[in-house]
């Protein structure tokens, strides 16, 4: 018994000097990060390349322990020199999810609320910040080498990271619960068409014939709610573009990673603080076409710009490719009729849809399952019926047969059964499909025919 209380007694003491050990670790982090604050050009710091900002801070800091004779354990060092490295030039506890490749979004709900989605699923991540103050200076830290600010005034904002990731934060009073952070990341290389086949996210019949549609120089929205893939898609797909054209891409947040030449990119630009400034999409498309395109790749339609992209594909510049909220292609037609209505044009609702048929070939949609997956679910052609009607024809879709205990969502691809009207055009270029690469598999007599009409 005495023996128990002994190593009980040991293994508080060790727990107590632990914990003593982390607070004045903590403390020197506070102080030494104060004095790089006050003392030294971070922002200089800040520009140089990864490796040469470590041994700049290091320097400074084995500077600042010289000044004040203050000496801890090697492992000690390291922890200190890691935690300020994050906090002055990094992003603090944020920075270890950013560098996991794994790692999608990362979700800050509050200084103890970090969730962080890995292969489509979401979890509650054990890192956490310090407090408010904490998360705010990791926001100012984003936002302010690109000249924005976050305050009262102006309680959002939307920033890029140096590797390309998407942040968006907001604070109180719009935010209820303190700053919140969403980071959307993305990979350094980007997926390949073969990589997402691989994903099971469409079959190899579906893959070689969006890559047609593209290389044919045929309109392709892609369509998909928020986080299904779209941007991933559309940047696999663009490889199918032949390296003799020349490509304009047009993003609000660029996001398109091409690995080729003749690409010149255009980023939309938000009001500056008088509010002055603004560069939208839409003057972005318009100035594309003085630009000499023989490609335009607008990253997403959201607005009035939609109009000026249609007139862009009606008036000679076929193969552009973009995308859309939407959940259904149907549902993709309505909203970029809704968003030519957004144009201010005072066009008759048959005339708008004579411009959205002459325009748009094909809808490629994808969603993300309950599941986490991410699929492909119709490749639809758009064409307009003998009664003037727009007709969305699914050539390809995903059928759902069963869910899983554990939630997976099971299914297949396959044709319709209809025959695209596209063939005679993929010919032209060399391309051919034989019908019975169109032909149904399984059972779909309850949905043989996958045409809707608008």
């Amino acid at each position: 018994m005495a023996l128990f209380q002994r190593r009980a007694g040991n293994q508080e003491r060790q727990q107590s000097d632990f914990q003593i050990n982390n607070t004045y670790i903590d403390n020197l982090v506070e102080h030494y990060k104060s004095r790089l604050l006050t003392e030294v050009n971070l922002e200089q710091i800040t520009s140089l390349p990864e490796a040469d900002k470590k041994l700049t801070i290091e320097r400074f800091i084995n500077q600042f322990m010289a000044e004040e004779k203050v000496v801890i354990p090697k492992h000690d060092k390291d922890a200190l020199l890691s935690m300020l490295i994050d906090e002055s030039v990094g992003f603090g506890p944020l920075e270890p999810l950013l560098k996991d490749d794994d790692i999608t979004e990362i979700l800050v709900n509050g200084p103890r609320e970090i969730y962080i989605e890995k292969r489509g699923r979401l979890e509650r991540s054990d890192v956490a910040f310090k407090d408010e103050a904490h998360v705010r200076h990791i926001v100012d830290r984003v936002v302010a080498p690109l000249g924005r600010r976050i305050d009262e005034s102006s309680p959002m904002v939307d920033a890029r990271l140096p590797d390309g990731s998407r942040v968006n934060a907001v604070i109180s009073p719009i935010s209820l619960g303190g700053t919140i952070i969403s980071i959307r990341k993305f990979r350094k290389t980007p997926y390949e068409m073969m990589d997402l086949k691989g994903f099971g996210t469409f079959t190899e019949e579906m893959s070689t014939f969006m890559q047609a549609l593209v290389e044919t120089k045929l309109n392709v929205l892609i369509s998909g709610g928020t986080g299904s893939g779209k941007t991933t898609l559309l940047n696999a797909l663009a490889k199918a573009i032949p390296h003799s054209e020349r490509l304009v891409t047009i993003e609000d947040s660029a996001e398109l990673k091409f690995d080729r030449s003749n690409v010149v990119g255009l980023e939309a630009r938000p009001p500056n603080v008088e509010g002055e400034g603004e560069v939208t999409i839409r003057q972005l498309v318009k100035n594309a076409l003085r630009m000499r395109p023989d490609r335009i790749i607008v990253g997403e339609v959201r607005g009035a710009e939609a109009f000026d992209m249609l007139q862009a594909m009606n008036t000679g510049h076929e193969g552009s490719l973009t995308t859309v909220h939407a959940n259904t292609p149907r549902d993709a037609i309505n909203r970029v009729e809704g968003m030519v209505v957004m144009a201010g044009m005072d066009l008759p609702t048959h005339i708008i849809r004579e411009y959205i048929v002459g325009a748009l070939d094909y809808i490629v949609q994808v969603q993300r399952l309950t599941d986490g997956t991410r699929k492909v679910t119709n490749i639809s052609e758009v064409a307009i019926n003998e009664a003037g009607k727009i007709e969305v024809r699914d050539i390809f879709y995903f059928k759902r047969t069963a869910m899983d205990e554990d939630g997976t969502i099971r299914g297949y691809y396959t044709p319709t059964g209809l025959v695209p009207t596209c063939l005679s055009h993929l010919n032209v270029f060399g391309i051919s499909f034989p019908k019975k690469y169109f032909e149904p598999k399984g059972d779909i007599s309850d949905e043989s025919r996958r045409v809707y009409t608008l």
